[in-house]
């Protein structure tokens, strides 16, 4: 990007709610499920029936906004956004935009020059989701599945305060993993349950006047939005150059082509007819129920990451690390917890861990196996019950199974042999088995020695402590 120019970046991030049911119906939130079956009057918008407003969605959006430091909105209410489109079912969306319930936050973010940023949040709302258009390419026709309709999101607004794509990458991180923390949503990008809608101008370095906007949408990872922002900028000044006009428009990003294309002209709110909303009675939330609110909010990854340090002695990289989603957070607490051995539950996350979900292409998301399994585990290697490779092999059947590795290894007679008797038979086997790499050790080739470490744990099928081993073969070799 030219450094003439500069570049001026607000997200509008969607959040859906982890409530069990919709936003202004009894009706399910469960992803998947038969197309149009997760659906009533309500949220398929029949004539005459009546919305009734879900508690844990206004609970959810207060918890959200007192994390990011926003001004809770005591009175506030419902409006109408009036437009037509295949999967809005009332021909409306229930949102709001006159009093929105959280106003006027911040997130601070770390910048690529290791500096601390602010990002105001202008406001957070409620509002309900659409359906979903289901494109039929064989049969050339389009179907409409009203399962999303009425989901309860929240739509986080933020300022125009970022200037690059590494900015906005940082504020959406740093908001998923709180609002995570929170329990909120899972804010999985991938399946939808956090949207980012980019919004992006560029003006001449120095200007304080922003230049005229566009709206990018169908962003679903960091890297897209990465990509997008990048292509977004270079096509803007591009225009700029060749003295043509910005369009004030809303686009659309394909990543696998790696540009946009215009969907259609950016509405303003009088483009979409805003009204209260006639069948919901205003909402007041009192000074008692914020209270409550935020008593019950969670430790947050920046309290973690100090504490992780002093509290257990980890390096800064691996507290980054844990805490990096809630899930695997949580897992190293509840193993410590058992075991009271965070050094080694971290060593087993950060190695093994790591290494098997990378290997099967998973998420930290996607651990099945216990905190109760990894602390009998550390327990079992601690005691020279199982050696460190025997460990990693019941581990990883641990990982994909959620075995029991005490249980796992009593069946399957991995017990590390203690016998010295036995042990000393198999060393003097295997010295007398293999005079050459005996010779070699004895001229001066100490290396050699591993060798004969690994032929004696071979005929001990694994089952011995590897130190132990070659402290025998030394005293044999050195008599």
């Amino acid at each position: 990007m030219s450094t003439q120019y500069e570049t001026v970046i607000g997200l509008e991030v969607h959040v859906e709610l982890a409530t069990k049911t919709k936003i202004f119906c009894g009706c399910s939130t469960a992803f998947g499920g038969a197309p149009n079956t997760h659906t009533c009057p309500v949220c398929t918008g029949m004539p005459g029936s009546l919305p009734v407003l879900n508690k844990q969605v206004v609970d959810y959006a207060v918890a959200v906004g007192i994390a990011v430091g926003c001004e809770v909105t005591k009175d506030c209410k419902f409006d109408r956004k009036n437009y037509f489109y295949p999967d809005n079912p009332q021909n409306y969306q229930i949102s709001q935009l006159y009093q929105p319930i959280c106003r006027s936050g911040k997130i601070e973010i770390e910048t690529e020059e290791g500096g601390r940023k602010e990002i105001g949040i202008h406001e957070i709302h409620m509002e309900e989701d659409a359906g979903k258009l289901v494109h039929d390419e064989w049969g050339g026709c389009s179907v409409v599945d009203f399962n999303r309709s009425g989901v309860p999101l929240i739509e986080i607004v933020s300022e125009p305060d970022m200037r690059s794509a590494q900015e906005a990458a940082a504020y959406l991180d740093k908001l998923r993993l709180m609002i995570q923390y929170l329990g909120a949503s899972d804010c999985k990008l991938q399946e939808g349950s956090m949207r980012a809608d980019v919004n992006l101008s560029v003006r001449k370095a120095g200007e304080q006047e922003l230049g005229t906007r566009t709206e990018m949408k169908n962003l679903n990872s960091l890297k897209a939005i990465a990509r997008a922002v990048e292509h977004e900028t270079n096509r803007q000044i591009d225009l700029i150059e060749a003295g043509k006009p910005v369009i004030q428009e809303t686009r659309r990003w394909d990543d696998a082509k790696g540009e946009s294309y215009p969907m259609r002209s950016k509405e303003d709110a009088k483009d979409y007819r805003y009204f209260p909303d006639p069948d919901l009675v205003p909402l007041h939330i009192s000074d008692a129920q914020i209270a409550e609110i935020k008593s019950r909010q969670p430790e947050f990854r920046t309290e973690k990451l100090a504490r992780y340090q002093r509290e257990f002695g980890l390096p800064l990289y691996d507290a980054k690390i844990l805490t990096g989603t809630k899930k695997l957070a949580d897992f190293f607490e509840a193993a410590v917890f058992i075991s009271g051995k965070p050094k080694k539950v971290s060593n087993w996350l950060m190695g093994e861990t790591m290494r098997l979900l990378k290997e099967r292409g998973l998420e930290a998301e996607d651990l099945a196996f216990s905190p109760e399994h990894l602390a009998k585990l550390i327990d079992l290697a601690d005691a020279g019950e199982i050696n460190s490779t025997v460990a990693k092999e019941v581990f990883e059947h641990m990982f994909d199974s959620d075995i029991d590795p005490v249980s796992y290894v009593e069946e399957n007679g991995l017990k590390t042999v203690h016998d010295e008797d036995a042990l000393l038979h198999m060393a003097l086997q295997v010295v007398s088995e293999h005079p050459k790499s005996v010779q070699d050790y004895k001229n001066g080739k100490v290396k050699a020695i591993g060798f004969l470490v690994g032929q004696t744990m071979k005929a001990m099928k694994g089952k011995a402590d590897p130190a132990f081993v070659q402290k025998l073969l030394q005293e044999l070799l050195e008599q």
